[in-house]
């Protein structure tokens, strides 16, 4: 079994316990992390907090030179990175490969760009010096289905701010977090800097929400998860940071390219076999294009094929587990149940080993509709009708939700005006690719604060001003 990773050094946890953890292509099990304990998380807290004071006064270019270190690193490995993720959680090699590996390379290169150019002198405001801050111990909470991107969207800004960390991983899928804490380490981050604590949410990850060593707390998952840890973090007054829960609308205007946007919609639904929070797993259509749209849509779902993560033919991989892939089919059921039309794809698995389900595509689908306001969490596409713009408007904005979306329109200027009217964090405008640099994060349930770029580095600093 591994070990936890606390004060520079890898030890056992105190517990003795342990978690499998289960290639959901083969039901294999292909290792064991700890299960920590609350005196795990007591250890990793200490740690931080005694390292807190010598990293918070490191100069910001020289952090942001550890990063780059690390991102070395990281881009020597990533082909292995990769491999690791693809066993662990079942995505695609390609897509493991770009989207799980390259891309988190990009935002932790950027973020060691942005700890060299920090300016740590402060503005002047009228009488003040206005000066940024790290904002201490950092408690960094991260989900399964981008195991290494959300590690780093948490982990990279805070040590460029200058805090220290505590990580607590998905256990589900947890080795991606292993193979970076190796190259942080290699690295060269004094210890104590970033610690490692592996285990279950009700115990590691509630102990860290409501450590009073703990001065912020950064999570991603679902929103059920994330009133709970905003809930604990409240006792103590510290910072959080939640990134939750997404149940996105693609709206495709009248005159916009309608097969161009069907494709990029369907892409975007299944994208890591649906198991994205920005998802854009509804398709809101005007009425006079409907019918077209749906074609398109059981067309383009046709050609992503389900299979071995390691096959190149394989456009679309498991789900990470059982119980994953029995809730998708259970919506997959309650969504006929309600009506709505199941035009492709079904419950029966298409494979005899493995946690796979077929990708799904929904027609008739009514506002409404478990399928159309719940997160599934899996590669199902719900198609929706509208007829004015006032009520595509209406039904995008009418989940719970507000983390991300697509507007495509005939003109650039048509897509952005209903963009602007949209209540959610990020719109793609005509197919506008993902900004690893951009502002990421939601309205409403979908959480607090952002991830990314300079917003993403602000989270994990305090302000404080300085009067003359």
């Amino acid at each position: 079994m591994r070990q936890l990773y606390v004060r520079g050094t890898w030890v056992p946890s105190s517990s003795g316990d342990g978690t499998d953890v289960v290639d959901p292509a083969t039901e294999r099990v292909i290792d064991r992390v700890p299960s920590g304990s609350a005196h795990d998380v007591d250890r990793a807290v200490a740690a931080a907090r005694e390292a807190f004071p010598a990293w918070s006064r490191t100069p910001a270019a020289e952090r942001g030179a550890r990063l780059r270190a690390a991102a070395r690193l990281l881009r020597e490995r990533a082909e292995q990175v990769a491999r690791i993720i693809a066993a662990d959680m079942g995505a695609p090699y390609a897509m493991a490969l770009k989207v799980q590996t390259l891309l988190p390379l990009a935002v932790l290169e950027d973020h060691a760009r942005m700890a060299e150019e920090l300016d740590e002198t402060g503005r002047r405001a009228g009488r003040s010096l206005i000066v940024r801050e790290p904002a201490g111990v950092v408690a960094a909470i991260t989900p399964w289905n981008y195991p290494l991107h959300q590690v780093v969207c948490k982990v990279a800004p805070a040590l460029a701010a200058g805090c220290t960390v505590v990580l607590k991983p998905s256990e589900i899928a947890p080795l991606a977090a292993y193979a970076f804490t190796e190259i942080l380490h290699e690295a060269g981050l004094p210890a104590g800097v970033f610690n490692l604590v592996s285990g279950h949410g009700p115990v590691v990850g509630e102990a860290l929400a409501a450590h009073p060593g703990v001065d912020m707390v950064s999570f991603t998952g679902s929103t059920r998860a994330g009133r709970r840890v905003a809930a604990l973090a409240a006792h103590t007054v510290k910072r959080v940071a939640l990134e939750l829960g997404g149940k996105s609308a693609n709206v495709i205007l009248p005159g916009a390219d309608l097969r161009a946007a069907v494709r990029a919609g369907v892409a975007n639904a299944y994208l890591n076999s649906g198991q994205t929070c920005s998802a854009w797993s509804r398709m809101l259509v005007h009425r006079d294009h409907y019918d077209e749209a749906v074609e398109l849509a059981v067309a383009a779902t046709a050609r992503y094929t389900v299979g071995d993560p390691f096959d190149e033919a394989t456009r679309l991989g498991p789900l990470v587990s059982a119980a994953q892939r029995d809730r998708v089919v259970r919506y997959v059921n309650r969504g006929q149940e309600e009506g709505a039309r199941l035009v492709t794809g079904g419950t029966d698995p298409p494979l005899e080993r493995g946690f796979y389900v077929e990708p799904v595509v929904f027609a008739g689908v009514e506002p409404g509709m478990a399928i159309e306001q719940e997160e599934i969490f899996g590669p199902v596409l719900v198609i929706v009708a509208y007829l004015t713009e006032d009520e595509a408007v209406e039904i995008a904005d009418g989940t719970p939700y507000g983390l991300a979306g697509a507007v495509w329109g005939e003109t650039e200027e048509a897509a952005v005006a209903v963009a602007r009217r949209l209540r959610t964090g990020q719109v793609a405008i005509n197919g506008g690719r993902f900004d690893p640099s951009a502002p990421f994060g939601g309205y409403k349930q979908s959480g607090v604060g952002r991830e990314l770029g300079e917003h993403g580095l602000r989270e994990y600093q305090e302000v404080k001003a300085l009067q003359f």
